[in-house]
């Protein structure tokens, strides 16, 4: 139903303007209140891989004193614009509010409870409370492992899923060996958006792109609830955006970068995306495997592979200005963002709209929560029924 349809695109544009116009108002007052508590960034005395930060600290010591934890104004955000939705859902005004056991608990969840981890790790870190300078790194490992544990447990008892999809290969059911991979996913794209999160905008450029694919492969895969979560998070991270590009006045921090990278993984899981997320986050990636490299062949071979690492600060050595860098690696993401949306959306496995039906209908083990999109509202498609 085209009805359907509008309707759905214009609840995305309400709970967008609402994230990002929460984020805009609040972040001035917000980045004062840091201000005047000093709340603010300090620059790390060690590297990665245990020396001292030298090369960071010369190329970043006019960031000292820049307000962080950003992240808490984006998650609220989002978290103010769920519950709007919910109250518009009791007035009546909407069918169904942002809250839904089967599209939408398990990212907002994630994203409150990972965000809570990294709200504590930041204020460690700022105000110097811990000898590590904030949460140890096998404290978070652990926590991460937890709330990725529960997550693998609503994904398989709760919601029975086992099965990934190979874009131009099929659908397959690895059973027991989802978890594991549930595991792998949530605690590899938190570690690798707190990575990329190095100078100002680039993260949250990224982050814009990601979701946006996903917003796009969530509503094509019958989730009209995750697109518009998907878009209201958008909205926050806009919003903060506007106030991050350089020279940037605040940062999100590890409350914004783990919660937010977390979240896109399990939305990957959700929309049965993650070879779609192998493309869409594969700057994250790629940060990632420079990290890991750097710390390999310094170990086993006493030299470094690049001047510093992630690689964005390497090529900062090389002497590329930040908005050059920033700006180089938000055309790689539009790049490598539109070639996933069309693998996405084109290559869609089980539980698609675009799927094939199973004799006259298609089978969903849980009801639309908005009207549901009909495979005839789709050029050149069989109409069947949804239900």
């Amino acid at each position: 139903m085209r009805e359907t349809h509008i309707w759905n695109l214009a609840l995305i544009l309400l709970y967008f303007s609402i994230s990002f116009g929460v984020t805009v108002v609040v972040f001035p007052k917000f980045i004062r209140f840091l201000q005047r508590f000093k709340l603010t960034q300090k620059l790390r005395t060690d590297s990665l891989s245990g020396g001292t930060a030298k090369i960071f600290n010369e190329l970043h010591a006019h960031k000292a004193g820049t307000p962080t934890m950003g992240g808490v104004v984006i998650l609220g955000a989002v978290l103010l614009t769920v519950m709007v939705s919910r109250v518009l859902s009791l007035m009546g005004v909407i069918e169904q509010g942002l809250l839904n056991r089967s599209e939408t608990y398990l990212p907002i969840a994630t994203l409150m409870l990972v965000g809570a981890l990294g709200v504590a790790d930041d204020y460690l870190n700022i105000t110097e409370h811990s000898a590590q300078k904030g949460l140890s790194a096998k404290f978070k490992t652990y926590t991460l492992l937890l709330f990725s544990v529960l997550g693998a447990a609503w994904f398989t008892l709760k919601l029975g899923w086992s099965i990934i999809h190979i874009p131009g290969v099929g659908d397959f059911d690895i059973g027991l060996w989802y978890a594991p991979l549930f595991l792998f996913i949530l605690i590899g794209t938190s570690n690798a958006v707190n990575l990329t999160d190095g100078l100002d905008g680039l993260a949250g450029g990224l982050l814009v792109i990601s979701y946006g694919v996903f917003a796009a492969v969530a509503y094509f895969y019958g989730l009209p609830l995750l697109a518009m979560l998907c878009c209201t998070i958008i909205g926050a991270l806009v919003g903060f955006l506007w106030f991050n590009v350089p020279p940037a006045g605040v940062y999100m921090g590890d409350t914004g970068s783990l919660a937010l990278g977390a979240t896109l993984g399990v939305i990957a899981m959700l929309t049965n995306g993650v070879a779609v997320l192998a493309i869409v986050g594969s700057i994250f990636a790629l940060e990632t495997v420079s990290v890991a490299v750097q710390l390999f062949s310094k170990k086993y071979f006493k030299r470094k592979v690049f001047l510093i690492a992630p690689i964005h600060h390497h090529f900062e050595a090389k002497g590329w200005s930040e908005t050059q860098i920033v700006m180089r690696f938000w055309i790689l993401g539009m790049l490598v963002g539109a070639a996933g949306l069309i693998v996405g959306i084109m290559g869609m496995g089980e539980g698609s709209i675009l799927s094939e039906p199973k004799g006259n209908e298609y089978q969903r083990t849980e009801p639309f929560a908005v009207t549901p999109l009909e495979l005839g509202d789709w050029p050149l498609s069989t109409p069947v029924q949804i239900r």
